[in-house]
């Protein structure tokens, strides 16, 4: 997601090497430097702020392992989910700004318990100038009246009933006329609304003016079903701006508007024979076939296209997905081509953006960038799911949906590329593996940005990479130096803080930027792709279209990478510990360099990780020394044994700056 505040953003800087690339072997050392020892660490005194046993305490997970969810993070034999399908059939009203519809949910108690109530999610109330969030640091000058329901009504007896219900802000609590049994009782709720759609203060769902027609980003625009899980029982939080947590479910669902209009939405279109021309038809179905973007609405037929008081409806299907939005201009040019997945199935990649917003500078290759992260992002990790994806050039600066991404029409070029895979990047978390967005944004832009900084290396060999924070980063420099600054700075709040608590300025370097780093380290210094890349790939599997934790995720990587990572969770997830690595002290054996030598290493900081310690010699040959996270497991110093042979010219802790040293300063020592 990208925020209204965010709209200049360009995501992440994170270099490293490509993805699943061998890791390089270490610099041999010359016949004059032979390869150093490691010796015992010796006696010395503790170094001040260090404590190991806090370091590498055992740590207890914030869910507790049972039957719903096993030890090594996979669903447990007795895991359940609600489910929640959806009828929808809604109009949109240009004239009046208006989206009004009719709903029916067939809610689904798989729990082991009855319910008594259902809640549900109505997130247009927080437009309204009542809001909860405009108390929770989102002031707001322009409003609108959120939901109007106009009737909510539960099935009783095989027909419908006027429902008591309650609403609470941003949510509706409906009570039920009778208990819904567990182990899969059904029911069906009916509601009847309409609201008013934001204009471009709506930030993620909204409409906006262009030379050739009204461009409307709908999303969030039906009551939707809150989660019930076995966690926290019914899991309402308010909509306070940080996104969502839904259940999973089909959607049918139809959208009446202008005959002039073309709607892109979510699933798949099933009546395209009543709203397209037999000549987008054809160009459709050659863009199924093609490798190449294929226009289906050319710029001029756009520009040519007038205002029609006739109605044309769109009907969509969408199978287990946990919700669907959609697009509708009269503005819209449409282009498409085919996206060739490693399962041998083909998932049809297109595009639709206002005439101005064309051209290959621009939108005219969001397509192309669209098909590339389809088939990257499912070679890497999982195949995508559904049978097509759609990115939207409008008035909402990026933001993701199942299936359909909104951004910017004014994007063009790098920060288009960046914006559309890391918006489809979203695909899979948290569309497919259904995590927590309210709770623990980490787990969804967090885990996003880590797998869509391997795709700015991999497309056109680099042109656009490596991905880099612009704006918004928390510090100059390297990424290691960014994120050693973000840790040092007392108010920046750890990765484990509840979504809502964190400020605005922080949410970025945190969420996004401290959490793809922190992996990137995990991946490519701790353990390896080789056992890295599976573990994740099993946690993606695990959960796909299920509602993880983040107990979940750390128990996999922990048991599937065959680690105990307690000391990297705590350190980099749950608090914001500083890596201080110091060369404490550099001496020969009786002063004589023939005789080898001990090169003293103190850990100053809390935060624990693998380093790399570099000793080049005098003669100009370097070799590397690696210390494990497991060095400080007792201590705060450590001795390292160098059977030197000649004289030291320096040595240097993390050479290539891939660790975020809080002072770079007392990491390097030099001969005098």
């Amino acid at each position: 997601m990208r925020t209204t505040l965010l709209a200049t953003l360009l995501s992440l800087w994170l270099s490293g090497p490509a993805l699943a690339a061998p890791t390089p072997p270490p610099t041999a050392p010359s016949p004059a430097a032979p390869a150093p020892a490691v010796a015992p660490a010796a006696p010395a005194s503790p170094v001040a702020g260090y404590d190991p046993i806090a370091a590498f305490a055992p740590l207890g997970m914030p869910e507790p392992a049972n039957r719903y969810r096993s030890a090594d993070g996979a669903p447990g034999p007795d895991y359940w989910q609600n489910r929640a399908d959806y009828q929808i059939a809604a109009r949109l009203e240009p004239k009046t700004k208006t989206l009004s519809g009719v709903e029916t949910i067939t809610y689904t108690n798989n729990s082991p318990g009855a319910l008594d109530v259902l809640w549900l999610q109505l997130d247009q109330n927080i437009y309204r100038p009542d809001s909860r969030a405009s108390g929770g640091g989102r002031p707001r000058t322009q409003f609108t009246d959120g939901y109007a329901l106009d009737a909510v009504e539960i099935e009783s007896g095989g027909k419908f009933a006027p429902a008591k219900y309650l609403v609470s802000d941003t949510r509706m609590q409906v009570q039920l006329p009778a208990v819904l049994k567990g182990g899969g009782g059904k029911t069906r709720l009916r509601i009847t609304y309409h609201y008013t759609v934001p204009g471009e203060f709506g930030g993620r769902t909204a409409w906006t003016a262009t030379p050739h027609g009204e461009i409307y980003d709908i999303a969030q625009w039906y009551p939707r079903m809150a989660v019930f899980d076995d966690v926290r029982g019914w899991d309402p939080l308010p909509y306070l701006g940080n996104e969502f947590y839904l259940e999973y479910g089909d959607f049918d669902y139809q959208v009446t508007v202008p005959a002039d209009m073309i709607v892109a939405g979510s699933g798949v279109l099933l009546n395209p024979k009543d709203v397209l021309t037999p000549e987008q038809l054809a160009r459709l179905a050659q863009a199924r076939s093609s490798d190449t973007t294929v226009m289906i609405r050319t710029a001029d037929e756009a520009a040519a296209a007038r205002p029609s008081d006739q109605t044309k409806t769109w009907r969509f299907h969408m199978g287990n997905t946990r919700d669907v939005a959609f697009a509708a201009s009269r503005a819209f040019v449409w282009d498409a081509a085919r996206a060739n997945l490693p399962d041998g199935r083909t998932v049809l990649a297109q595009s639709v953006y206002p005439v101005e917003s064309g051209g290959d500078a621009a939108w005219g290759r969001s397509t192309e960038y669209l098909k590339f992260a389809l088939e990257e992002f499912s070679r890497r990790w999982y195949p995508y799911p559904w049978p097509n994806a759609i990115n939207v050039g409008g008035p909402v600066g990026g933001m993701e949906y199942p299936a359909v991404l909104f951004d910017g029409a004014s994007d063009k070029g790098k920060t288009l590329f960046y914006l559309t895979v890391h918006e489809i990047g979203h695909s899979y978390f948290p569309m497919i593996d259904g995590t927590d967005e309210r709770r623990y944004a980490w787990m969804d832009e967090g885990l996003n940005t880590f797998i869509d900084t391997y795709e700015s290396d991999a497309f056109q060999g680099g042109v656009y990479g490596p991905k880099r924070d612009a704006e918004f980063a928390p510090g100059p420099g390297a990424p290691a130096d960014q994120i050693a600054a973000l840790i040092a700075d007392p108010k920046a709040p750890p990765i484990m803080t509840r979504a809502d608590s964190i400020p605005f300025t922080y949410a970025h370097p945190v969420e996004y930027f401290k959490t793809a780093f922190g992996l990137r380290l995990l991946r490519e210094d701790i353990l390896g792709p080789d056992r890295f890349d599976p573990a994740f790939r099993k946690f993606i599997r695990a959960w796909a279209y299920k509602h993880p934790q983040p107990s979940d995720f750390f128990r996999t990587m922990d048991s599937e990478s065959g680690e105990d990572l307690s000391w990297f969770w705590r350190g980099w997830f749950f608090h914001n510990w500083a890596l201080d690595l110091a060369v404490g002290d550099v001496s020969y054996v009786d002063g004589d360099p023939a005789k080898g030598a001990r090169i003293r290493v103190d850990n100053r900081g809390q935060l624990v990780l693998p380093a790399t310690i570099r000793v080049a010699f005098k003669d100009g040959t370097t070799h590397d020394v690696s210390l494990p996270a497991e060095t400080w497991i007792q201590s705060a110093t450590h001795t390292i044994a160098v059977d030197s042979r000649q004289p030291i010219a320096s040595v240097t802790i993390d050479p290539d700056h891939r660790l975020p040293e809080r002072d770079r300063a007392d990491s390097v020592w030099t001969a005098p």
